[in-house]
Parts: structure tokens; C-alpha cells; sequence
């Protein structure tokens, strides 16, 4: 993994601390141009991994990149599925079935849509999951996919529900159709880091959130301290600004003390606040 990632919440209005400025950063980014610019902006300054759901406008973005791909002959996608709304909005309109076979893949479509509902019909999990993995990554088709994440959605749901195998279903599925590392995200990293272990996933890619503050970190700050320093997982540090509530130089300070965190991923709309935060992790990064 690239030690510094580029995520996408600024894109869709996504802020956890001020809806007056998500609204402000839809609108900004209602057309897909605007989009390319930021993430051109971090290609420049040296960021070549845009860690992204599997929103629908995500599809223009990977359209571009298939176009234009001999001037990013380095860039990869980290996939980041499902996309959770869009799953509920099609259930409310068109009922579970519906939405599920809704999302299939089109080629052979009878097909899929048959296999689907045998797939209900005798709880076969591991067939249903594949098509559905498959759908969400149609959209990535001819791009370089070296990580595809569990959602923090899924992931926390299927922990709540106790349901460990899906875990190691969705990582072989990966892993066989796609030849790429399972990542997985996650409001509770020393809880999930167990599940995992107990169903054979050794040295998982975990994305959690680590921040001096403890937003939103599930299970505690100790819990999270011992879990990094045991080294057992290759992590990814996510929200290390706590939304905003935290400065760039203290908030990373915290981060990039940890040797065993891997990787950080940020959002950004502007190139002096994604060049100032890579170099402040490049410089607060131990040689």
C-alpha cells in the first residue's frame, strides 16, 4: 500500500461535523470536471491511490481514467462496496428482491437474475455474495483494483449479527475473482481484528478510524492502542482530523507515531490543503 491514500467524502457532501458544508461541496461538485481537477491535484503532488465507493458517479470517474489511462500509468483504485444508500433507497422502491436483482451484472442477464433468486431460495450466501461483488465492480472494469474494501456498513452489521464467515466469503471472493487483497472498514477495529482471526484472516487490511480524540472509535482508545501495537493487522487510518475538530500538524503528529499504521487516507477539495497534508505525513513519517 501507498503510505498516503485519497478518499472521496468531499465529492458526495459527506461531512460529519457540518452539514452547511456538505451542502456547500455537492453543489461544488455536481459536475464530474470539478471532481478530476481535485483528483489531479493530488496526482501532482504525488498521490496515486483514490480509496472510493461504489457511488454511481464514481462510474464517470472510471470512465475518465479508462480514457486517459497513459497519464496515470501508476494510479490505482481502492473499492469501497457496497455503496449502502443506494441498496436502501432500491429495497424502499423495489423490495429486497427487487433491489438485489436490480444491481446484477446485465451480461446474461436471465442468468444472473435466475441464480440470484436460487441463491435465496437455499440461503447460498457465498453464490449471491459473488454476483453481488461482481455488480458493484463493473464499474472498474480495466482498472487497477490491488484492494477492494468491505464498507463499514456491511462490515459492522455482519459483526453485530455475529455472521464471521461472511468475512471470509467476501475475502476469497476477492481474492479468486479478482486477485486483490480484502480490505475492510470498520467503526470498531479491536472487535473486528478478533472476528477476523477467529475465521482464519491473518494480517488483515483493516480501515478504521484513529484520531487523538477518539471520534468515533468504537471500543475505546485503549482497546485501539493495544490493538496497534500488537501489529497484527496492516492498518489504514481514517478521520485522523476528527472531521475538523483537530489541526493537520497535532492530528498527524498522533498518527504518524504509530510505526504499525500503514497508510492514511484523507479527503480534500483544495490542492494547498491536500499539498500541505501529504508533506506533513511525508515529514512526520520515520524514515
Amino acid at each position: 500500500m501507498d503510505r498516503v491514500l485519497f478518499g472521496d467524502n468531499q465529492f458526495f457532501g459527506v461531512n460529519h461535523m457540518s452539514e452547511e458544508k456538505a451542502r456547500m461541496q455537492a453543489m461544488r461538485f455536481q459536475h464530474i470536471a470539478a471532481v478530476i481537477e481535485v483528483l489531479d491535484d493530488a496526482y501532482a503532488e504525488g498521490i496515486r491511490t483514490f480509496m472510493c465507493t461504489t457511488h454511481q458517479r464514481i462510474s464517470e470517474v472510471c470512465d475518465y481514467f479508462r480514457v486517459n489511462r497513459e497519464k496515470y500509468p501508476d494510479y490505482k483504485f481502492y473499492p469501497c462496496l457496497p455503496y449502502a444508500h443506494k441498496y436502501a433507497n432500491a429495497a424502499a422502491e423495489l423490495g429486497v428482491l427487487g433491489a438485489i436483482r436490480s444491481f446484477l451484472p446485465q451480461e446474461n442477464a436471465l442468468g444472473a437474475l435466475l441464480k440470484g433468486g436460487i441463491s435465496l431460495a437455499r440461503k447460498d450466501i457465498e453464490g449471491l455474495a459473488s454476483l453481488l461483488v461482481d455488480a458493484e465492480m463493473k464499474m472498474f472494469a480495466g482498472l487497477n483494483t490491488p484492494v477492494i474494501f468491505l464498507q463499514n456498513v456491511a462490515t459492522d452489521f455482519l459483526l453485530g449479527l455475529g455472521f464471521d464467515e461472511a468475512f471470509r466469503i467476501f475475502a476469497d471472493c476477492v481474492r479468486e475473482r479478482y486477485q486483490a487483497e480484502p480490505g475492510f472498514i470498520t467503526m470498531n477495529a479491536p472487535l473486528l481484528l478478533q472476528r477476523l482471526h477467529r475465521v482464519g484472516i491473518e494480517n488483515p487490511i483493516i480501515c478504521a478510524n484513529i484520531n487523538k480524540i477518539g471520534f468515533r472509535m468504537c471500543g475505546g482508545m485503549q482497546a485501539y492502542d493495544e490493538m496497534i501495537t500488537q501489529g497484527q493487522c496492516r492498518l489504514i487510518a481514517m478521520s485522523v482530523f476528527a472531521s475538523g475538530a483537530l489541526a493537520p500538524k497535532e492530528a498527524l503528529e498522533y498518527v504518524c507515531q504509530y510505526p504499525q499504521i500503514q497508510a492514511i487516507v484523507f479527503g480534500a477539495s483544495s490542492r494547498r490543503n491536500i499539498a500541505q497534508t501529504k508533506q506533513l505525513i511525508d515529514r512526520l513519517t520515520p524514515s
